[in-house]
């Protein structure tokens, strides 16, 4: 079969991501996109029911923490596997086991089998979005790449929008089954439209080459350190600290030799972009888990309103990662990373203010459209800084120690926030302020290395 390297900006040279040489490609891999998005908000809708039926409200966390534990492991082997062997087949498989995960959880009668379900869906997005990544690298020319970026940002705007709204009516009218069932119809239609535009396609010279089961042993370990550490983080009690040392000496080891050489000093060049993206990531993500809760708690809004609050940044998330994609913005590459980071920190710092019971509630909607669009800005330039910096055949472990990145800056800001806001006092201005005031430090912090990205 044909070894494929990246291509050049002279391969199809005039032609758009919508264009005939990559048309049916981009199409299969935004919906691929949109059909994780939409899953990932539709959950959130029904969860709580599902959790109600099953008699499970107390494994209501493992729902969570073990889809995000076996995406950790699923990343490095999707990233070992695109490298030595190609991105076509991890992405299949990814989203069979994806699928495979929701009819496990739609079709579940114990909480613990429904968990088993989010832990399948866990191990095949984690396939997905690495091997997604590749695809990007080594199948669109580098000035194409900010455009791919800015469609897959756009791609979770209509399920950030209706997708709680299309959940809830599902879970009330339906059933809560059917949120999980009705979504593996839908995987037919990216396969179908993907898988053959894939193949032949190689990372580069390490086609061929035995997997590094070096690496996948610390990706199990990674993945069972950041599992113990999120289940002591839910328990903060005496037996929660043989969890938490136990996999903080599991994680911490496998997190510095999984990442690249220097990430965790910001060395520059590649390390620092990998650094930037868990940063970011992080303390963005963090924050937004927390802001639904402190609308309702101190200002009194209802659910709804509170969710809706949080719907102009995804809008807003779009328009950033559009505006890196035009193309002016490529010699700015860093600056657009640095003013993104900048524009979000302001966003969490804006909305630490409006934890406090008389400042006006609408200040969070405003903030964190202003977050969304930093966040546009950074994350997807991160990302082409990060293809700018690989060599064809470091791809796949490249994009895969970004979304461990991302994966581990959720997990170290969420378990901070949550401590934060439990020492301090659940459901407390001085809570809720504490959590705000962490995550905009996190962004400052990004904001000051920024300039060490450049290689």
């Amino acid at each position: 079969m044909t070894t494929l390297t990246r291509p050049t900006d002279t391969d199809a040279s005039s032609a758009g991501i919508l264009d005939r040489p990559f048309r049916m490609l981009t199409v299969g891999i935004v919906a691929c996109v949109l059909l994780i998005a939409f899953e990932a908000m539709a959950v959130n809708t029904a969860m709580p029911v599902a959790a109600k039926a099953l008699h499970g409200v107390g494994l209501y966390a493992f729902a969570f923490t073990g889809f995000f534990t076996s995406s950790l492991l699923a990343m490095v082997v999707s990233g070992e596997w695109c490298d030595k062997r190609g991105p076509m087949v991890p992405l299949g498989v990814g989203i069979a086991v994806f699928g495979a995960g929701l009819v496990l959880a739609g079709t579940a009668t114990t909480m613990w089998t429904f968990v088993g379900g989010r832990v399948t869906q866990g191990f095949g997005a984690g396939l997905v979005i690495v091997a997604l990544y590749v695809v990007v690298g080594l199948r669109y020319p580098e000035r194409l790449r900010p455009k791919v970026f800015a469609a897959f940002a756009a791609s979770w705007v209509l399920p950030s929008v209706i997708g709680p709204l299309v959940a809830g009516t599902v879970t009330q009218h339906v059933g809560w089954r059917w949120v999980f069932l009705s979504i593996p119809v839908l995987i037919v239609a990216p396969l179908v439209l993907m898988l053959p535009q894939l193949r032949g396609l190689r990372g580069g010279d390490a086609v061929g080459e035995p997997l590094d089961r070096r690496r996948l042993w610390l990706a199990l370990a990674l993945s069972v350190g950041a599992g113990l550490l999120q289940y002591a983080g839910q328990r903060l009690d005496v037996w929660s600290l043989p969890p938490a040392v136990v996999g903080a000496a599991l994680l911490v080891p496998a997190a510095l030799r999984l990442l690249p050489r220097g990430t965790f000093r910001a060395r520059r060049g590649l390390p620092t972009v990998i650094l930037l993206r868990g940063v970011a990531a992080g303390a963005f993500i963090s924050a937004e888990a927390f802001i639904p809760l402190m609308l309702v708690t101190q200002h009194g809004y209802s659910p709804t309103f509170a969710g809706l609050s949080l719907a102009g940044g995804g809008v807003s998330w779009a328009g950033g990662s559009w505006l890196q994609g035009r193309p002016w913005a490529e010699p700015h590459r860093l600056r657009l990373v640095q003013a993104g980071l900048a524009a979000a920190a302001v966003s969490v710092a804006l909305v630490a203010l409006a934890s406090q019971p008389s400042a006006p509630a609408p200040l969070v909607a405003a903030a964190w459209a202003l977050g969304g669009a930093g966040m546009g800005l950074a994350i997807a330039s991160i990302g082409v800084l990060m293809f700018s910096l690989s060599a064809p055949e470091e791809t796949g472990a490249n994009s895969a120690s970004l979304q461990v990145s991302d994966a581990l800056g959720n997990i170290v800001c969420t378990g901070l926030a949550g401590v934060l806001f439990t020492v301090l006092g659940t459901g407390t201005t001085s809570g809720f302020t504490a959590v705000f005031v962490a995550m905009t430090a996190f962004m400052v912090v990004g904001v000051a290395v920024c300039g060490r990205a450049r290689s």
